[in-house]
């Protein structure tokens, strides 16, 4: 059975997290089937924050390596969901 892998990377502030974030994205490159990233405006209440949606695909230890790589950056918040196929 496989399992349907999303996870959602909410980088709070932009400017700071997004080349760490991105160097991490392209590090696991391979593991990534889609990839939707959100700028929320900066007009808003939540400042120069950004919400990116990743499909998961491959090796679920590749994955939860990316995921966890992510959850180590500083403001930077991960969130899974997984789905039996």
């Amino acid at each position: 059975m496989s399992v349907i892998r999303v996870l959602g990377v909410l980088v709070k502030l932009r400017s700071e997290a997004a080349i760490e974030v991105q160097d991490v994205l392209t590090k696991y490159g391979c593991s990534v089937r889609t990839r939707l990233g959100l700028n929320i405006p900066e007009d808003s209440s939540t400042g120069e924050q950004g919400l990116i949606i990743l499909d998961l695909y491959g090796d679920p230890d590749e994955s939860r390596r990316l995921e966890n790589e992510l959850r180590s950056l500083n403001n930077v918040q991960v969130q899974r969901m997984e789905f039996d196929d």
